[in-house]
């Protein structure tokens, strides 16, 4: 990738990232503002919470999706050498800023679990299929979104470690941190007993 690849690329993943798939759908779907309601968040779990099951589900996918494309601009220019394999979440990981910091939305937005994802899958799909079972896991023993992305992003990346793939490793020990900032008010909710669950998990079901 020449300077002018990247740069273009840079600007393209931001632009994608950034592309508000929860509040839009609330906002001329639903005529709901996710901003204003629930959580005040645009990512998946609040419109789960807000608008319903289908459209969370929409939103989850177009989050994960415009990670992958986001990052799959690293392919765009022609094939990619192994050993520039990294320009995928470099790229990648500006589509997560994108969607956490939204022109649209005066720089507000959602927590980029799924965007990460997203990037993930564009740069192994393998390992996007390992991080997504560590998802699940996450909230099958907590019922807890906040839980479930936190403990996906730390399970992924010892699991990138013990792999011995550096880079990615820890390009996810840094978006963990990301993600555990702005996940900061659901770990105090958590800590006092608060915390959203949802209808999924072990603690779920032993209550019902």
């Amino acid at each position: 990738m020449t300077g002018t690849h990247v740069v273009i690329s840079i600007i393209i993943a931001y632009l994608l990232g950034a592309i508000p798939f929860g509040y839009w759908i609330g906002k001329f779907i639903y005529h709901k503002d996710l901003l204003t309601l629930g959580s005040g968040n645009i990512g998946t779990t609040n419109t789960f919470r807000i608008l319903g099951k289908i459209p969370g589900t929409v939103v989850f996918v177009l989050d994960i999706l415009k990670g992958t494309a986001a990052a799959s601009m690293a392919y765009v220019w022609g094939p990619l050498p192994t050993s520039q394999h990294y320009w995928v979440l470099i790229i990648g990981v500006v589509a997560v800023i994108g969607h956490t910091f939204s022109f649209w939305l005066n720089f507000k937005g959602g927590k980029g679990v799924a965007t990460s994802l997203g990037i993930l899958l564009a740069y192994s799909p393998t390992l996007f299929v390992w991080s997504f079972c560590f998802f699940v896991f996450g909230l099958l023993i907590s019922s807890m979104v906040s839980v479930a992305s936190i403990l996906g992003f730390l399970m992924s990346s010892i699991l990138f470690w013990v792999i011995d793939d550096t880079i990615l490793a820890t390009v996810c020990s840094i978006l963990m941190l990301f993600v555990v900032y702005l996940h900061r008010s659901n770990i105090q909710r958590i800590i006092h007993g608060t915390e959203n669950t949802i209808k999924f998990g072990l603690p779920y079901w032993i209550k019902k």
